[in-house]
This record gives structure tokens, C-alpha cells and sequence, in this order.
């Protein structure tokens, strides 16, 4: 939840533009030889896929009984001359017995391009959700689901939605899925998922959020604008999980050195966990070396890297000492990448001395390679470690505990490749947003950021929202929050735990009444 586009991908697998994938994303791949197939058989949403399957269920959260309604099942999604050309799953949460004109409803989705929102509802604020070990590492199987004691159905309806191609959300018959595998296909499909379920719902009136995560964050930013501009919809909160807004500090290149810069906050964080800074350094904390960090990144060693080659050998070994310093990197080895680490080099190159590689969408994991001296990580632990867990415990969820049924496969990570873009380089919604907020003075952002993440890293996210407009009316609505987790900060309970009382804290801020459209988030 970018650059290159590793197979199986949980929730942060983000892509690149076509364009950006030259550099260092998958090749093309060549057409199926006569005879072969060109993959799997595309499955299409039936009549057996418009049931709706209602159960009513009982939860605690902080000591107090919830009783909810769960509602599983798809809606329609038509385009202008009204035929149904997709249906998208859907499992709704709603607190009984609560006025829909002021209860608030948060519709939450993954990222990929191509990820299903499995990961979202069986990990983050869903009332149920999959136990991992301690600290959210890998558990052993078998797995099991549990209550989840940081659901948000105390404060919001939680509506959780699949992608069309990921999960259950299929196109009908006679209708291409190739549609909505794109930047503006995708956003027409979940605006008017949004809107059919508020007119099917009754939910009008009902305070509105987006909650997405990795490139469901890019997703919101676009969203945001879309339904404001096709269907009257105005939001009162998006809530941004690891968060991106451009491809820009993501995609390394050599005219693009702030995806550099933008990795060293990440690396340090990183270095930090796994105890390979400095003495001075690692008697810090997180905070602290992570604070240094920044400034170094966006200061000196950004004025560095714009001089290019032009960089004289003294300055060329004063950085890389200093690189070193703050990353755990071997000096050499970063004067040899020209002072240019790439995210995939660090995960190999941190522990190498160990034999270990640290995980991607968290860098506190690691895992064994079969070549301790190569390149890059032969697989993402950090990835494969929920993949078990949160897939079949979903399944069986779905079916037992929901109540609804479905020939239909469950991808986790869709095919939805080739992915079309409107940007010809960088994807960027930042300019989506900000004319979103600008429109709407009451809505409001929360960015939360997972320090060990190297998917969607923390100084591009602040890079991203130190660029999204000048002007402290846009500006002040922006607030963010910290987490010593990864990818998926609700993982690790104590930063699942801070995560969810954030949102909800800021769910109902923006519920106030008369509220200052320059007023900042907690």
C-alpha cells in the first residue's frame, strides 16, 4: 500500500506508471505462445452473487456491550446509460439502534492496484479480527479469530469494500473487467459503489469518511474529489493508513532525487530497530534518530545529491561517512551506489553480517535467503507472515460467521495488470485533495505512518503534505500520527491500540458543529 510490483502483494502492493516500471519495475511480459493460456479463467458476478446476508452480533469495546448488524453481499455498479456492468462485495458493520442522520459511516479499502480489502477487515477495525503472535509476527498455524478489542464500531458503521477483480467484486457477463483496472475506472467504480450504498442505506445525512490504505490513500485523494464532483457527496474525514500521494518518492531515478532523500528517515528507523547505529545514536529514541534524520535528509544530503556529479571527492566521502552514520550502512558500499541507496539494496544489505534480510512492508521482520550474498530479498517475510492467517480465517469467516456463500474465488491480490494511468511519469493526487478541501472547508485529513515502513515511507508522506497547498486553511486540516509499527500498523497491538483511539478521536472532532475550518487535529 508504488515501484516494482512483486507477485502476491498483500496491502502494499503499490505500482508505478507503466513509464516509471523501466526503472526497476517487472518487464513486460512477452504473449502467451500458441496453444498456452493466457492465464487464469476470468469468473463474472451471477445472480447467486446479489443475495444480501444480514446476521446480528454482540462485541465489547472498552467495557461497554455493542450490538451490531453485519450485512455481507454486493451492489451494482451501472455507468451513465444505466446497465449494471459490475458488482462490488461489500461487509457492513452498524451499530444498532443508532440515528442515521449523526452516526457516522467510514467506507475502508486496500490498495494494490490489485490488493482485495482482506487485509483492512481482518487486522484493523473490524469487530473481529485475526490473533497474530506477540508484537504481530507470524503465528503458527492453526489460526484463529478473535474479537477485536480495537474495533471502531463504537464510534463509526464500518463499510468494507473490494476492489472489481480483487475479493468477490467481479464485472457481470459481457462486460470487461479492463474497465476499472485504472486510475479513473477505479475511482468511477468506488464512487458510485458509495453512492448506491447511501441511497440503498438511507445513509445520506450520516457524517461520511474515507478510510483507505497504501494506494487506497491514493485512491481517497481521487475519491474525494470524484464524488464530490459526480455526485454531491461531501466528506467530513479521510483517514489516510500509510500513506502515498505521489509515485515522485517512490520511483529513484536520475533526475529524481528526492526518492532518495525521502528513504532516509525509513533507514534509520530500520537501523535503529535492529540495533546498528552508533552507541550515541542508538541510546536514543526512536523519535530522536528519526527527528536528526529528517533534517539530514531534506538538508544537507539533499543539497548533495542536486549538485550530481559535480560533487567533489572530499564532499563525496563527507557524506557517505555521515550516510553511514545514520543508516548502518557499510561507508563503501554507499560510496558505490554513489550515495544513492535504493529501498530493495537496504533490506539486503542491513544484515547482510547475519545472513538476514528485513521485511518491506515491516522492516522489524526478517527472513533467511537462499544467496546471503545477493543483490536483492528472495521474498517479503513481512508479507507472507499474514498471508495464512488472514486468508483462511476470512474465508471462513465470510461463510460461517456471515452467513454468505459464493462459487467465487477470493484473490488477494487481483490481476489487474496493466494498470492505466492518466499521469504520463509520476502518479500524484495531490492536486485532487487539495481541491477537494479547498471546495469543502470542513473536511479534514489524518495521516498515519508506520516508522518501519518501506512501502509507502514516512518522509514521502511528509513530502507529499508539505507540497499539498500554502495556505493554513487547506494546511491546518491536516494532522498525523506516528506508530512504531509498519505497513500494517494494527499488527502490533500497542500500536493498533494508538492507532484506533487516534481515528477515533478524530471521527468525532470533525463531527463538531460550528467548527473553525482552520481548526488543527488532535
Amino acid at each position: 500500500m508504488l515501484k516494482r510490483f512483486i507477485p502476491f502483494l498483500i496491502v502494499a502492493a503499490v505500482a508505478v506508471p507503466a513509464r516509471a516500471q523501466g526503472r526497476g519495475g517487472q518487464p513486460p511480459q512477452a504473449p502467451p505462445a500458441a496453444g498456452e493460456s493466457a492465464g487464469p479463467r476470468e469468473e463474472f458476478a451471477g445472480a447467486a452473487e446479489e443475495k444480501i446476508s444480514q446476521t446480528s452480533h454482540t462485541i465489547r469495546v472498552d467495557g461497554r456491550e455493542i450490538k451490531y448488524t453485519a450485512t455481507a453481499g454486493t451492489l451494482p455498479i451501472r455507468l451513465d446509460n444505466g446497465q449494471v456492468v459490475a458488482r462490488m462485495f461489500f461487509v457492513a458493520y452498524t451499530k444498532d439502534g443508532e440515528d442515521a442522520k449523526t452516526r457516522p459511516v467510514s467506507f475502508l479499502y486496500n490498495g494494490g492496484p490489485g490488493a482485495a480489502t482482506i487485509w483492512l477487515h481482518m487486522g484493523s477495525f473490524a469487530p473481529k479480527h485475526v490473533r497474530m503472535a506477540d508484537e504481530g509476527f507470524q503465528p503458527a498455524p492453526p489460526y484463529t479469530l478473535e474479537d477485536n478489542e480495537n474495533s471502531l464500531v463504537d464510534v463509526s458503521d464500518l463499510v468494507f469494500v473490494d476492489a472489481i477483480s480483487t475479493g468477490y467484486s467481479r464485472t457481470t457477463p459481457g462486460n470487461s473487467s479492463q474497465q476499472f483496472h485504472g486510475q479513473s475506472g477505479d475511482l468511477r467504480a468506488f464512487g458510485e459503489f458509495i453512492n448506491v450504498y447511501l441511497k440503498t442505506y438511507n445513509r445520506w445525512p450520516s457524517p461520511k469518511y474515507l478510510i483507505g490504505e497504501s494506494y487506497g490513500t491514493i485512491r481517497s485523494a481521487g475519491l474525494a474529489q470524484e464524488i464530490q464532483d459526480r455526485h454531491g457527496i461531501e466528506l467530513n474525514g479521510i483517514v489516510l493508513v500509510s500513506s502515498l500521494l505521489t509515485y515522485q518518492t517512490l520511483s529513484p531515478a536520475p533526475d529524481n532525487d528526492v526518492a532518495y532523500a525521502s528513504l532516509i528517515e525509513t533507514f534509520a528507523a530500520d537501523a535503529w530497530y535492529h540495533k546498528k547505529l552508533p552507541a550515541d545514536l542508538q541510546g536514543q529514541s526512536l523519535k530522536q534518530v528519526v527527528d536528526q534524520a529528517r533534517i539530514f535528509a531534506f538538508g544537507d544530503y539533499m543539497a548533495a545529491l542536486t549538485k550530481g556529479n559535480a560533487l567533489s571527492d572530499a564532499e563525496r566521502t563527507s557524506m557517505a561517512q555521515r550516510l553511514a552514520r545514520v543508516t548502518g550502512l557499510p561507508q563503501q558500499f554507499i560510496l558505490n551506489a554513489n550515495l544513492r541507496v535504493t529501498a530493495d539494496r537496504f533490506r539486503k544489505e542491513l544484515l547482510r553480517d547475519k545472513r538476514l534480510t528485513i521485511g518491506r512492508l515491516d522492516g522489524r521482520f526478517t527472513s533467511i535467503d537462499a544467496d546471503a550474498a545477493g543483490e536483492r530479498q528472495e521474498y517479503d517475510i513481512s508479507n507472507s507472515a499474514l498471508q495464512g492467517p488472514y486468508t483462511s480465517m476470512f474465508q471462513e469467516y465470510v461463510k460461517n460467521d456471515l452467513k454468505w456463500e459464493t462459487d467465487l474465488h477470493y484473490p488477494t491480490s487481483g490481476n489487474v495488470r496493466p494498470w492505466t494511468y492518466d499521469q504520463n511519469r509520476y502518479m500524484d493526487m495531490t492536486e485532487p485533495l487539495r481541491s477537494a478541501m479547498t471546495h469543502n472547508p470542513f473536511l479534514k485529513v489524518f495521516v498515519a505512518i508506520g516508522y518501519y515502513d518501506m512501502a509507502t515511507i514516512m518522509g514521502g508522506a511528509e513530502f507529499n503534505f508539505t507540497h499539498l497547498a500554502y495556505d493554513k486553511q487547506v494546511t491546518d486540516r491536516v494532522s498525523h500520527g506516528y506508530y512504531e509499527a509498519g505497513h500494517m500498523i494494527y499488527i502490533r497491538p500497542s500500536a493498533h491500540k494508538a492507532l484506533k483511539n487516534d481515528v477515533a478521536k478524530f471521527i468525532q472532532g470533525t463531527r463538531a458543529q460550528g467548527a473553525s475550518r482552520t481548526t488543527s487535529q488532535p
